[in-house]
C-alpha cells in the first residue's frame, strides 16, 4: 500500500485543514459531528439487526408464530429508523459537501486571481494545466471523496469492532489434529478467516489496482485538454471562418481526443482486471460464512437463527476488513484529484517567491506623471531584452514607444504594470485611476454598461454619461442595447471594440493610460478623431503608449524609439 503513503497523507491535510480553520469551522464542524453521529447509529442498527436475525430465524424454526410477528413488529421499527438515518446522513453530508465546495471555490479563486497568479503561472516552466477544471470539478469532487472515503473507513473500523465479538462468540473454537494424538484449537477461528481472507484480498488489489492512480490523473488531463481545444475553436470562431481552417481544427480536435480515448482504453483494460478480481473476491465471500458455518449446524451446534447470525456477522467483518478492495477505484480517483490540486496549489504558491526572486523593481510615486529609471528587462531564460532605459513621462503628457518587434515595448507596459517579474530598476507613478488597453480589447460577458465600466467604473454613473460617450467615440448606433445581455467579443468588430476602449476612458476618467497598439484595427481618420478626443480631455491624462505606425507621432508630445536607444545609457530623466 506503498501509494498510501506519508507524504499523499500529508498532501491531503494540507489541502483539508485551511476549511476546517476557517471563519465557518464551527458551522462544518458541527455539521460533520452530525453526520459522523448519523452513521455510527448505522452501525449500530446493523448490530441489533444482526441480533434480530437470531432471534427471528430461531422463531421460524421453532414454528412460533407469535414470535415471528413480535419480531417483523421489531424488523419494521429497526427499517424505518434504518431509513430516516439514511436520508439526514445523506442529506447532511450533502450539506457539508456544498459549503466546504463553495469554501474551497472562494479559497482558490482569490489565491489565482492574487498577486495576478493566472497570468504569471503561464510563466512558469512546467505550470498547471487547464486551471479552470482544477476548479470547477477537482473542487467538487475532492470534498466528495474525503468525506465518502473517509466516512467509509470509519464505518468499516467501528463495525469491525462492533461485529468481533459476535463472529468470535457464535464461531466457537476449531480443534485442527495435528495426528499422533495431537491438536490444536484456534478459538473465534472464522474471526482469523475473515481477516486472512480480506487481508490476502487487499495486498492482491493494490497491486492490481495501482496503474490507476496515474491512468486517471492521465484522464482528466486529456479530456480538459480536448474540451479546451473546442472552447478555442468558439472563441476565435471568425479567425477560423475566414482562413476555412474546419479540416485543419477537425485535425486538432481528433489529436486531443486520440488521447483520450487511447488512455480510456487501457483505463478500461486495467478496471477490467480489477473488477475480475474483486467481483470473484466478493462472490467468493458468500461461500466462505457458509462452508464455515454448515458443519456447526448439521451438527446441531448452532440453530438456523445462529447459523444465519454467523453469516451475517462474517460479512459484516469481511466487509469492514475489505474497505480498500470495495473503495480501491474511487481511492485511485482521489489521488490522482489529490496530485492535480497539490500541484495547482504549489504552482500558485510558486508565483510569489518567483516576483521576490526575479522582479527587483522598486515602484515609487511621483507626483509628476510617470518615469522609469535604469529599468533592465530580461527574458525568462536570461536573455536581455532592455538594459539600463530610464525615461520620463510628465503629468498630462503622451508619450510613443515606437521601435521593430521584438525590442520590449509590450514588455515595457508589463513590467508597469507589475505583470513582469524578470526586471529589475525603478518605477515611479502618480496614478491612482491606471487603465490598460491591450491591442486585443478584453470584453466581459454582460451588459453593454457593464463593458463600458469594466473594470473601475463607478456603479453611480448613469445611463446618460455612457450613452454620450458612446456616441462620441463612434458607437452612437449602440446606445439603445446598454442593458442588453450578449457576448460583446463576437458582436463587435475589432475597430469597434478599440473605440470602446477609448468610451472607457471618458466614463472612468483614469489619471494614467497605457496603450499598446490601441488604435491598430482602426483606419487612419478613426484613429485621429479617437487621439483628438484624448488630447482635449480637461483633464488629460498621462499617456504613455505602443505603437507602430508613423502616423501616431503628431498625436504625442515626444517619441522614444527603442531600437535607438544604447545600452547603459537610455534618455536622460
Amino acid at each position: 500500500m506503498h501509494r498510501l503513503n506519508r507524504q499523499f497523507l500529508s498532501d491531503v491535510w494540507k489541502l483539508a485543514k485551511p476549511f476546517w480553520v476557517s471563519e465557518i469551522r464551527w458551522k462544518a464542524r458541527g455539521l460533520l459531528a452530525a453526520v459522523v453521529a448519523l452513521n455510527l447509529f448505522q452501525v449500530a442498527l446493523n448490530v441489533r439487526l444482526n441480533l434480530w436475525r437470531n432471534d427471528f430465524y430461531n422463531a421460524l424454526q421453532a414454528y412460533d408464530l407469535h414470535t415471528v410477528l413480535y419480531q417483523l413488529v421489531i424488523f419494521i421499527i429497526i427499517a424505518t429508523l434504518f431509513v430516516a438515518d439514511a436520508v439526514y446522513a445523506q442529506y447532511l453530508q450533502q450539506m457539508l459537501q456544498i459549503l466546504w465546495r463553495r469554501w474551497l471555490v472562494n479559497h482558490y479563486l482569490d489565491s489565482w486571481l492574487a498577486h495576478k497568479a493566472y497570468y504569471r503561472m503561464q510563466l512558469i516552466d512546467g505550470g498547471t494545466d487547464n486551471p479552470d477544471q482544477r476548479i470547477s470539478e477537482d473542487l467538487n469532487t475532492f470534498p466528495l471523496n474525503s468525506l465518502n472515503l473517509t466516512l467509509g473507513l470509519m464505518n468499516s473500523i467501528v463495525t469491525l469492532f462492533s461485529f468481533l465479538s459476535i463472529l468470535w462468540t457464535i464461531s466457537g473454537a476449531l480443534t485442527v489434529p495435528l495426528g499422533s494424538g495431537h491438536s490444536v484449537t484456534i478459538p473465534g477461528y472464522a474471526l482469523w478467516v475473515a481477516i486472512i481472507y480480506a487481508a490476502i484480498g487487499s495486498y492482491l488489489t493494490i497491486k492490481v489496482g495501482n496503474p490507476l492512480v496515474q491512468l486517471f490523473f492521465n484522464q482528466q488531463r486529456f479530456d480538459a485538454d480536448f474540451r479546451y481545444s473546442m472552447v478555442r475553436l468558439r472563441e476565435n470562431a471568425e479567425s477560423i471562418a475566414f482562413f476555412a481552417g474546419e479540416a485543419r481544427e477537425r485535425g486538432v480536435f481528433i489529436g486531443f481526443f486520440s488521447w483520450v480515448f487511447d488512455n480510456y482504453w487501457r483505463l478500461m483494460k486495467q478496471q477490467k482486471l480489477l473488477t475480475w478480481f474483486t467481483s470473484s473476491y466478493n462472490q467468493a465471500a458468500v461461500l466462505v460464512p457458509v462452508g464455515m458455518a454448515l458443519p456447526l449446524y448439521f451438527s446441531k451446534k448452532i440453530a438456523l437463527g445462529g447459523f444465519m447470525q454467523l453469516l451475517e456477522a462474517f460479512g459484516q467483518v469481511q466487509s469492514a476488513l475489505s474497505w480498500i478492495v470495495n473503495a480501491y477505484v474511487d481511492i485511485a480517483n482521489f489521488q490522482a484529484i489529490v496530485v492535480r490540486l497539490t500541484t495547482f496549489r504549489r504552482h500558485m504558491e510558486d508565483v510569489v517567491p518567483t516576483e521576490e526572486e526575479h522582479m527587483a523593481i522598486r515602484f515609487t510615486a511621483n507626483d509628476d506623471g510617470f518615469a522609469v529609471r535604469h529599468l533592465h528587462l530580461k527574458l525568462p531564460d536570461g536573455r536581455t531584452l532592455l538594459d539600463n532605459i530610464s525615461l520620463a513621462v510628465p503629468k498630462g503628457h503622451m508619450v510613443l514607444l515606437t521601435g521593430p518587434s521584438g525590442t520590449g515595448k509590450s514588455t515595457l507596459l508589463r513590467a508597469a504594470a507589475h505583470l513582469w517579474p524578470y526586471a529589475e530598476g525603478e518605477i515611479a507613478a502618480s496614478f491612482q485611476r491606471p487603465l490598460f488597453m491591450p491591442q486585443r480589447v478584453y470584453m466581459p460577458i454582460g451588459t453593454l454598461r457593464d463593458v463600458v465600466l469594466y473594470p473601475h467604473g463607478a456603479t453611480d454613473t448613469t445611463d446618460q454619461e455612457v450613452v454620450d460617450a458612446l456616441t462620441r467615440v463612434g458607437l452612437g448606433d449602440f446606445a439603445d442595447e446598454l442593458h442588453s445581455h450578449d457576448n460583446w467579443a463576437y458582436r463587435l468588430s475589432l475597430g469597434e471594440q478599440q473605440r470602446l476602449n477609448f468610451a472607457r476612458i471618458l466614463v472612468q476618467n483614469p489619471d494614467g493610460v497605457f496603450m499598446d497598439e490601441a488604435t491598430a484595427a482602426l483606419d487612419e481618420t478613426a484613429e485621429s478623431e479617437l487621439y483628438a478626443i484624448l488630447r482635449t480631455l480637461p483633464e488629460r491624462p498621462t499617456v504613455l503608449s505602443v505603437g507602430h505606425r508613423s502616423t501616431l507621432k503628431p498625436f504625442h508630445d515626444t517619441v522614444f524609439d527603442l531600437s535607438q536607444l544604447k545600452p547603459a545609457l537610455g534618455v536622460p530623466v
